[in-house]
């Protein structure tokens, strides 16, 4: 966040780092000289920019013109940000009314377009939550991902994905409140399973009142929101009536339900104070490396951890990471009242008075100093030094690994990015072509692409021409590639390229990169052994013989990793078209055909090959169908051509 601090770069490790003696930076100086000269004294950001237009670094200033000129002072500069200015080529300039929106808009613009130079937070995906719908007669509790568009009640944030559908397969059984979507809450017309083993009081045929299911809901609602002591002393005095009542039946529903409550619970309590409502943020630092843990504590539970490895330079601060893991973080999550850290960030009551402005509510940022706080951060960074010990290990063994792979294929340096290509189909069906990335630090998931195959000339209609799906599959990635970065200067350039298949797959990429022009691009095919035993696995690499690696060798696992992580994928997407295009209707695209029409015309017609034969008057029978509207059907059917 300040001018000199040392930022990292994907593409250049400490060791790789320029001597500043042997750095022209001229250019880059007298770009931001010009820049500096037409500033003022106004909070704002900047940007700097490279040759291509690409951004290098994004800051904020109190001052515009003070902090930008600051980059010409070359001795105060460390090696990192010297190849920074010395790559600068122009300079974006945008002013703000006050720091804090200038801080804002800084941590957006980072997270947005992830400059080389910056801190960045790698892994930002976005957080489960528990959903209770606020927007239906019926409520649903699910769970929920992604901007938060639906009026509901929302719970959370929690760690994984796994902890969301643990707790809401207890919640049902606990409270009974629907999960299933309001389309298919619409269709119902009998009960369905849930209702049966007792997870569901089946409101979609009204075996319930508004008045009950109502009650549930708000029971649910207080239990999510921190009341778990008293719901479940309610439920046990509930428990006890009915047994006193000699209801024993209904005396077990109840007991049921807190053993659900009790559940949850055990994977959540860990005997904190209702009230506490807040994320502890630890930070441990080694090697050159940070891991950064977050607790999300709600209402005196906790919804689980999950651990962060930034990318930054060696020499940057905790205090540094801290600041701008915070800033990227909660620049689209909502943030809790506290925030609890291990290390005060840098600039900490302007970045509480960002995040205030943002939330609309006051956000305190504040270092624990005794007490069940205290023990709290003193947990989360014991996970944090456990974690970076563990990821550690893992890049020294993956580094390793890369080494060998280089001497394996005889590349002219240790690979940083390996691209793996597989494909998937049923008899051409469907076909979906998979690409997973691994590097230093494993799978790069974040660069994993699916390519859904196209018919043209070279693929073929029916067969699987597994030849032509590769060729189409690599035509496109590299095209792409030649396209936004033909200097090869971004790192989305592949080290090594392989492709699960043997020879006639590796002809395939060979002549899809002459017929691109493309030098450079080493191609290993990798193929299962006699009879398809695993461990018994081909190499073919072009102009060079065959050769295969003992069952035992280390490298050879390290390549089925990554060919059965490709395969994974590929199937994975393949069955998700073919899912898709499973639960499809012919219906779907007709203009002013919703869901409401369209199940009108299913439950006349009984299928959508009937709705295609159908003719005009027969059309106009259907609740909500007009003459207009039947018009349209017809017309989708028959004069634009379209096809059962």
């Amino acid at each position: 966040m300040e001018p000199d601090t040392q930022q990292n770069s994907p593409d250049a490790t400490p060791d790789q780092a320029p001597d500043p003696a042997q750095v022209d930076f001229s250019h880059g100086i007298e770009v931001i000289r010009k820049t500096a000269s037409k500033l003022t004294a106004q909070p704002g950001v900047y940007r700097m920019l490279d040759n291509a237009g690409d951004v290098l670094y994004v800051g904020k200033a109190k001052a515009l013109n003070r902090r930008v000129i600051s980059y010409t002072r070359t001795r105060a500069l460390n090696t990192r940000l010297i190849r920074m200015v010395a790559e600068t080529r122009s300079m974006e300039i945008v002013t703000t009314r006050t720091e804090v929106e200038a801080l804002l808009l800084e941590s957006n613009l980072i997270k947005t377009l992830k400059p080389r130079f910056n801190i960045l937070l790698r892994d930002d995906k976005s957080f489960p939550y528990i959903m209770l719908t606020g927007d239906h007669d019926w409520p649903q509790l699910a769970k929920h991902r992604g901007p938060r568009k639906r009026k509901a009640d929302y719970f959370g944030p929690f760690a994984s994905a796994s902890a969301v559908n643990r707790t809401v397969t207890e919640l049902s059984r606990a409270f009974m409140l629907r999960t299933c979507s309001d389309s298919i809450f619409s269709a119902r017309s009998r009960p369905c399973l849930q209702y049966q083993i007792k997870r569901c009081t089946a409101p979609c045929v009204d075996r319930i009142s508004r008045e009950d299911y109502a009650e549930q809901v708000r029971m649910a609602a207080r239990f999510l929101s921190g009341e778990s002591r008293q719901v479940q002393d309610e439920f046990a005095r509930r428990m006890h009536s009915a047994a006193d009542a000699l209801e024993f039946e209904e005396a077990a529903t109840w007991r049921n339900r807190i053993r659900a409550l009790t559940s949850i619970q055990a994977h959540q309590d860990i005997n904190l104070p209702s009230e506490l409502n807040a994320d502890i943020i630890a930070i441990h630092q080694e090697g050159g490396r940070s891991c950064v843990q977050v607790f999300f504590m709600r209402n005196g539970s906790n919804y689980g951890n999950k651990s962060f490895f930034p990318r930054h330079d060696q020499d940057d601060t905790e205090a540094e990471v801290v600041a701008a893991f915070i800033g990227q973080f909660y620049d689209d999550k909502p943030c809790p009242p506290d925030i609890l850290v291990s290390t005060m960030p840098d600039q900490a009551d302007l970045l509480a008075e960002a995040l205030s402005s943002r939330s609309e509510r006051k956000i305190s940022i504040s270092k624990p100093a005794r007490g069940h706080r205290r023990n709290l951060m003193a947990m989360a960074g014991r996970n944090a030094s456990e974690a970076l010990a563990r990821e550690l290990a893992q890049s020294q063994s993956q580094r390793k690994m890369l080494i060998a792979v280089q001497d394996l294929f005889e590349l002219d340096e240790m690979p940083r990015r390996i691209e793996v290509y597989d494909n998937s189909h049923i008899q051409g069906s469907n076909a979906v072509g998979g690409m997973i990335v691994a590097g230093e630090d494993g799978f790069m998931r974040n660069a994993y692409r699916k390519y859904n195959i196209v018919r043209d000339e070279n693929t073929p209609e029916f067969g699987g021409d597994d030849f032509a799906m590769m060729r189409q599959v690599l035509q496109r990635r590299f095209q792409r590639a030649m396209r936004d970065d033909p200097d090869r200067t971004t790192g989305v350039w592949p080290d090594l390229v392989l492709i699960d298949g043997g020879k006639g797959q590796l002809s395939s990429a060979i002549s899809v990169l002459e017929d691109l022009g493309l030098e450079g691009v080493p191609l290993v095919a990798i193929s299962k052994g006699p009879d398809r035993n695993a461990g018994r696995e081909e190499f073919h690499q072009p102009g060079k013989s065959s050769f295969t690696l003992p069952g035992n060798d280390p490298v050879m696992h390290f390549l089925q990793r990554l060919r059965d992580e490709a395969h994974r994928f590929a199937i994975g997407a393949h069955r998700d078209r073919r899912k898709k295009e499973a639960t499809t209707s012919p219906l779907d695209g007709i203009p002013g055909i919703g869901s409401k029409r369209k199940k009108a015309l299913l439950s006349h017609f009984g299928s959508a090959r009937s709705v295609a034969r159908a003719d005009i008057p027969d059309l106009m029978r259907v609740d909500g169908i007009s003459r207009q509207v039947a018009e349209t059907i017809y017309g989708w059917f028959h004069n634009d051509g379209k096809s059962v």
